[in-house]
């Protein structure tokens, strides 16, 4: 009798003993770190909260969704314009004490990278009441059902998000694996062989490596990276070193100090102001499409290892769509109320499922806890933010391409008609703009005074397109199946 093949997967559902859960969760930590500390660095937020905010939001996550949809929350880059500009309107300006706003100007002067927790006060009722929207869209899909979201989401339109969110990704990435601000490293190209080893490495890791070990590419990928790293350092002299620091006053906010170990983040509470509604609300109404998307993104993934290992048909993540969404609202409010950016589910994180094959909610579970404790600790704060920007940069070539393979994955998954003149004319549109809005205008297209981000703007367009395109397409293909029937 043929014996049966070992699968080294693990589902939603599925747990794996301690020692092996706790790497996983540290690799998903890893993956989450950069984005989300750099937008708390963008916009003046606090790194410990913002780590304990994207926690606190993930194990909540895990609980609303009673473990079925593997997610992890963090800051989402979206909000960054509308944040910024209302931090720094007049009409949150005239509210702050003179000492708030002295932390301010020094803030826009780039003197500090903190904002005033009066200013950031604000912004987060901004972002407390954008999670209404999400928990709105979410009981909205559960009304409709999900033949109507389809209807308005076909998968050419989260497929096409889900590629363009990989690859108007690519420049970070690129600009990670070779940063232009380490000096004497980048100009004699010794950077690039820290970022190449750590991709290289990874890539072999994921795809030679067997068993336990070919669930931890990510985290050993980072391992080499770090040691290249550090014989750069050794054979180059301190003008070689590519490991970073962050701002001391980034961490100095903190409400409550041990002898600068320990440190409990400082929690802010929201302050009610209708510019903040009017300047953050809408911008979640732009990322329910790149929710979605992520979604699909993970049903695909999940359903082809659980038909690997004789479970195909049990897990129907993409039904759960309004249980995503519900919990992403409730996410961004939990968030705001304790003082961190407004976020998403991660793309980089499923990347990281998709490559390492573990699914597991209790890894996410896992993972919140160990950032919520590192939120307390400067020394660990510290230490996974020294990891080099190169390194990550060698990461992200693989999970941001990962990304854009998922969108791919989604429309061949769909059978989506790819010779269909509708199709094509919203996949082309949805690519363009975002593309075009990306390395055009940095990320977001001035439409009419209004900011608006380019994947969402892409995604919007893709679905108005698609909506117009669509109608007496139901006439035509009932007319189609009568002709069909008679002889």
């Amino acid at each position: 009798m043929e014996k049966q093949k070992t699968i080294h997967a693990y589902l939603p559902d599925e747990r794996p003993p301690i020692g092996k859960l706790l790497l996983y969760a540290l690799q998903q930590v890893i993956v989450m770190f950069p984005a989300t500390i750099a937008v708390a660095l963008i916009t003046g937020f606090q790194v410990s909260t913002t780590i304990f905010a994207s926690g606190l939001a993930t194990l909540c996550f895990v609980l609303i969704t009673k473990g079925k949809i593997p997610m992890y929350y963090g800051s989402s880059f979206s909000y960054l314009t509308a944040v910024i500009s209302l931090m720094t309107s007049q009409q949150i300006t005239d509210k702050l004490s003179p000492e708030a706003l002295t932390q301010l100007t020094s803030w826009l002067a780039n003197e500090t990278s903190v904002m005033p927790a009066e200013a950031i006060a604000f912004a987060q009722f901004g972002i407390v009441m954008s999670g209404l929207v999400s928990i709105l869209a979410g009981i909205l899909v559960r009304v409709s059902g999900k033949h109507a979201v389809e209807k308005i989401l076909p998968p050419t339109i989260t497929g096409s998000i889900a590629l363009v969110i990989g690859l108007t990704l690519a420049g970070t990435a690129i600009s990670d694996a070779a940063p232009a601000a380490v000096a004497g490293v980048t100009g004699s190209n010794w950077v690039w062989v820290v970022s190449l080893a750590t991709l290289l490495s990874t890539i072999l890791f994921s795809r030679y490596l067997k068993g336990f070990l070919s669930q931890l590419p990510l985290l050993l990928g980072a391992a080499v990276g770090c040691i290249t790293a550090a014989l750069v350092y050794a054979f180059g002299g301190e003008g070689m070193s590519l490991f970073r620091t962050i701002p001391q006053e980034a961490l100095d906010a903190s409400i409550w100090q041990v002898g600068g170990v320990l440190a409990v983040p400082a929690f802010t509470l929201p302050k009610a102001s209708w510019a903040a509604i009017f300047a953050i609300m809408p911008i979640a109404i732009a990322t329910i499409p790149e929710s979605t998307a992520h979604i699909y993104q993970l049903d695909i993934y999940v359903n082809n290892v659980a038909k690997q290992k004789g479970k195909g048909g049990k897990y129907k993540i993409a039904d759960l769509l309004h249980l995503n969404l519900i919990g992403d609202g409730v996410c961004d409010m939990i968030s705001g109320v304790v003082g961190g950016p407004a976020g998403t589910n991660y793309g980089e994180n499923i990347s990281t499922m998709a490559i390492t094959k573990v699914f597991s909610s209790a890894v996410m579970f896992a993972a919140a806890i160990i950032a919520m404790v590192i939120s307390f600790f400067t020394p660990l704060v510290r230490a996974i933010y020294a990891i080099p920007t190169a390194v990550i940069g060698g990461l992200e070539i693989y999970l941001f391409g990962a990304i854009a393979a998922q969108g791919i994955a989604i429309m061949i998954d769909k059978k989506a008609d790819m010779f269909s003149s509708k199709n094509l004319a919203v996949i082309a549109c949805i690519m363009i703009i975002a593309l075009g809005g990306q390395y055009a205008f940095g990320g977001n297209i001035d439409f009419f005074g209004l900011q608006v981000p380019c994947i969402a703007g892409a995604a919007i367009a893709g679905i108005l397109l698609n909506l117009l395109l669509s109608i007496g397409e139901k006439k035509k293909d009932a007319e189609e199946e009568v002709k069909e029937m008679v002889p």
